[in-house]
């Protein structure tokens, strides 16, 4: 038997470079998949370390929200929050007061993040709000120019806020990064520093998860924001009273309070064949507070001073404001309320009212 010829050694050098050619070129390939996949190794890092410590709830991440510079910061809101009906409560409310605010500019806001974050919006708001002029650009495109923009609008809001050394729950980078808490916690600072006429729900708190590079690593950290607290608080007026603890502790005696001073207001507008059932509601526009003034002090409020038919808020606040005129008038003391408050239906308000004008009339027939 024969033994099976040597393979030609000419052939090895002409197979090597076919192979190092189709390497080579297989290498530039290899090369371009591994930086995909890096960076998508990135993105899938930036995801678990949000969402494994969420399980079994998971954040909806986005890819940009992974991809941060060194020591760069990004917050996001768990969906439960965002579902949350208060807290959607809360946007829909300031949105409706921007929009309100700045109907004769023609502005509609949709998306707070996403119509205030270069600072235009704001700089309107503002305006409108303090009755000034901002010395900034009307229009900015660049980046830069945008957050210039927001740097004087937050340093004016500053200016009138005077937090005494506080830190402020907002910056230009997080406004401009569309950061919704932020961007919410400067419209409610807003709101309360000019009295909206408005109703903001209370107890709006978010979990949210601030992610931070740290020396090329994503951490993740999760923190409770609260958004609003009481009407009392938020609006300046902390000292508790009656009703407070009435609210907090008795709500089991609330309804005997509430009997009572619906027969206190009966007795009287019954002259005028009116009747009261439900204290929150029947009170909301103003017209049974003045016509009950002018009962109790005995005298004719002439029609032209009050809306008989307000079909307005602006109408019922009026309304409202001028009953507690006559209360000043009659020598009791300001109410606690405003008169927001009262057309907002806000029961613990309208009871203050109402009592305050019970503690002075109780004995009068």
């Amino acid at each position: 038997m024969s033994s099976a010829p040597p393979r030609s050694p000419a052939l090895r050098p002409h197979r090597m470079k076919k192979d190092e050619s189709f390497l080579g070129k297989l290498g530039g390939t290899l090369a371009r998949k591994k930086k995909a996949k890096e960076v998508s190794d990135l993105q899938e890092e930036g995801k678990n370390a949000i969402n494994l410590p969420m399980s079994p709830a998971s954040v909806e991440i986005h890819p940009e929200d992974t991809l941060l510079e060194e020591n760069q910061e990004r917050t996001v809101i768990d969906p439960t929050s965002r579902d949350d009906p208060r807290f959607k409560e809360l946007v829909k409310v300031l949105i409706d007061w921007v929009n309100d605010v700045l109907v004769e500019e023609r502005i509609i806001v949709k998306q707070l993040e996403e119509d205030l974050y270069d600072g235009q919006v704001l700089q309107k708001l503002l305006e409108k709000l303090a009755d000034c002029k901002l010395n900034v650009a009307e229009v900015t495109q660049s980046e830069i120019g945008q957050k210039q923009k927001l740097q004087t609008v937050l340093e004016a809001v500053q200016e009138l806020l005077r937090p005494h050394g506080r830190a402020l729950p907002w910056t230009v980078d997080s406004i401009h990064g569309k950061n919704l808490v932020a961007t919410l916690h400067l419209l409610v600072a807003l709101a309360m520093h000019f009295r909206a006429p408005i109703r903001l729900p209370e107890h709006v708190s978010v979990q949210v998860v601030v992610v931070r590079k740290r020396e090329g690593l994503l951490h993740s950290n999760h923190v409770t924001e609260e958004l609003t607290t009481t009407t009392e608080m938020m609006m300046g007026r902390f000292e508790r009273d009656a009703f407070d603890t009435l609210f907090d502790h008795a709500p089991d005696k609330l309804s005997v309070v509430k009997k009572s001073l619906i027969t206190f207001v009966n007795k009287h507008l019954n002259k005028l064949n009116l009747e009261v059932t439900e204290l929150e509601t029947q009170f909301a526009d103003g017209v049974y507070l003045v016509l009950l003034m002018g009962l109790l002090e005995d005298y004719f409020v002439p029609l032209h001073n009050f809306y008989l038919t307000p079909d307005s808020f602006d109408q019922k606040v009026h309304n409202v404001s001028f009953a507690f005129e006559l209360m000043l008038d009659g020598g009791l003391k300001k109410p606690k309320a405003r008169p927001e408050d009262v057309v907002n239906l806000d029961l613990k308000s309208t009871l203050r009212v109402l009592y305050n004008l019970f503690t002075k009339y109780k004995h009068l027939e």
